[in-house]
């Protein structure tokens, strides 16, 4: 099933990503994909918050992971955008990172096509008149799902 939604504000994002939190297993490979800007952070952002994480919540594009303790779970957040070739995945230790019990959020996951393994839940954000396009798929949403 997939769901989508039109978010009018980078507030709206954050809302989203932080009711998806309880919709997610404690173990989760969710895939993000979306131009530069799309929000794609923002969302992960309101997850986070979610989750009890305080602090900054910046975008891993420099560092490439950034690891976070929430209250009741660990979360990876990977972003592959300068990634020049997928096997970089391998030095990072990608492996070692998807076995544990944690929840395991990627963007431009394309660019580690070939190591990355399938994904649990895609998450689809792109630009659209003032606001953003989110499309979920691969979790149960409610019906009643709203921000």
């Amino acid at each position: 099933m997939t769901v989508a939604l039109y978010l009018d504000s980078p507030e709206a994002t954050e809302k989203v990503g932080a009711a998806l939190l309880a919709l997610l297993p404690e173990k989760a490979l969710v895939f993000l994909h979306g131009e530069l800007g799309a929000g794609k952070t923002t969302l992960v952002r309101g997850l986070l918050r979610q989750a009890g994480v305080s602090g900054a919540i910046k975008s891993p594009t420099y560092t490439v992971i950034e690891e976070y303790q929430g209250a009741e779970r660990k979360v990876f957040h990977f972003d592959l955008y300068r990634l020049a070739d997928p096997q970089e995945l391998e030095w990072l230790g990608i492996d070692d990172y998807l076995a544990q019990l944690a929840l395991c959020l990627i963007e431009w996951p394309c660019k580690g096509k070939g190591i990355l393994p399938p994904a649990d839940v895609h998450i689809t954000l792109n630009h659209q008149k003032d606001g953003r396009f989110l499309q979920i798929s691969g979790v149960n949403i409610p019906n009643n799902f709203s921000i």
